[in-house]
């Protein structure tokens, strides 16, 4: 029987579908789209779309597993709980490594992203003044509160809406460019889809509110699929006013995508706003993910599957601030040293071996434990592998040492740490 004090730590039962909706949007639509449209377009070129729609298909797929876990397991962590709790620890500990590594290199995609959009030349110094700024204010515990996210949100949308107004505007949009063509093959299609999932990063939000909603059995399962296909509209909406201005090729080789984009339409007077959009969505996004990522080394470091150290919390603060300085350094040194590109693939690689386990989890619950339709954690589990083998082959390469490096830490130490 819970004590009355934890049941009083308790959150109160007050979000409905709409409510959760709103929040899915808000964790969705960010600043993925400004970064990841160009890689993808460079893989898949015409059939840049088909790529889209499939990266949704895989993120439904995912949100869905994901949302059935939460429930049955309420705890913070995510898939480094489902997976110890369903397939055991090794799986546990290898989905957390997985985060960390993939939303590390999130980290740094949203940095470079930053500065791409606010001065091209100097990408790299504008990324890292970004990091350190913002690990400065995650220190001292200050969150974006649920009114900043929503400005971020309102942000973001009018700057994509600015965009598809000043093509519609324009006479520069050709209808051929929206034509699959030769320069599209499975491959391709296949690593756009692996790119631009990237461009989802947030969806599990909706899968944790299983606390705070009404009816949670039946309000997250709907509100998935509307804030899924909601976003989904907005990109590819998005996604047809590049292409139809640039052509893929254009597009693929884009800094700056949708800055080039109204460029092209003969909006110039738009390009900064749509700096100043980026700027603010990729900052954003980078708050919160310093945020999680830190959080998630602090719970490993308290089951000492990283040094021990990283679990202490600041005592004014009531901050990991030692797992937060951790992450800062690392995500400043990769933002100094990579390239936009390569950090997006290394993401996907890393989220997608993550929901890989999220979704293999899932196909383990019973039907009385709240299962979904067998289909959906199979085709989860099998587009995860796919896209995550399909991105850039340094990528791949790239993820799957870091995992197998993190799969020797774990073996070394049970070798040298009896298990508790």
């Amino acid at each position: 029987m819970s004590s009355p004090s934890h049941a009083g730590d308790r959150l109160r039962r007050r979000l409905g579908l709409g409510d959760a909706v709103v929040i899915g949007l808000g964790s969705m639509i960010g600043a993925g789209i400004f970064a990841a449209l160009a890689p993808a377009a460079a893989a898949a070129g015409s059939g840049l779309l088909i790529g889209l729609a499939i990266a949704a298909v895989v993120a439904y797929c995912n949100a869905t597993s994901s949302a059935r876990l939460a429930v049955r397991y309420p705890a913070s962590g995510g898939t480094y709980v489902y997976g110890r709790e369903r397939l055991g620890e090794f799986w546990g500990y290898l989905a957390g490594w997985a985060f960390l590594v993939g939303k590390t290199a999130s980290c740094a995609a949203m940095a470079l992203t930053v500065g791409a959009y606010v001065w091209p030349s100097q990408a790299h110094a504008v990324a890292v003044a970004a990091v350190v700024a913002l690990t400065a204010v995650n220190y001292r515990g200050v969150r974006k509160s649920a009114l900043a996210t929503r400005i971020i949100v309102a942000i973001v949308l009018a700057v994509l809406a600015a965009v598809v107004v000043a093509v519609l505007a324009s006479d520069t949009a050709e209808v051929g460019h929206l034509a699959i063509g030769s320069d599209t093959s499975v491959d391709g299609v296949l690593q756009a889809g692996g790119l631009l999932f990237f461009a989802f990063a947030g969806y599990a939000r909706i899968a944790t509110l299983g606390e705070e909603v009404r009816d949670p059995a039946r309000t997250i399962p709907r509100a998935i699929p509307i804030a899924l296909g909601a976003t989904l509209i907005v990109y590819a909406t998005v996604a047809l006013a590049a292409l139809a201005v640039l052509g893929p090729h254009e597009l693929g080789s884009a800094a700056a995508p949708l800055v080039d984009t109204v460029r092209a339409a003969g909006m110039q007077a738009l390009e900064p706003v749509v700096r100043v959009g980026a700027a603010i969505a990729a900052s954003g996004s980078l708050l919160a993910l310093i945020l999680g990522v830190s959080r998630t080394t602090l719970a490993m470091a308290r089951d000492r599957h990283l040094p021990h150290r990283l679990a202490a919390v600041h005592p004014r603060f009531a901050v990991p601030h030692r797992a937060e300085s951790a992450v800062g350094v690392i995500v400043a040194v990769l933002a100094a040293v990579v390239d936009l590109r390569g950090a997006i693939g290394f993401a996907s690689f890393g989220v997608l071996v993550y929901y890989a386990i999220a979704n293999a989890s899932a196909s383990t619950l019973g039907p009385e434990e709240g299962r979904p339709p067998r289909v959906i954690p199979v085709l989860g589990l099998a587009g995860c592998l796919v896209l995550a083998f399909a991105v850039p082959l340094t990528s791949v390469l790239s993820g799957a040492t870091v995992l197998i490096i993190g799969a020797l830490i774990y073996l070394l130490r049970r070798r040298h740490v009896p298990p508790r």
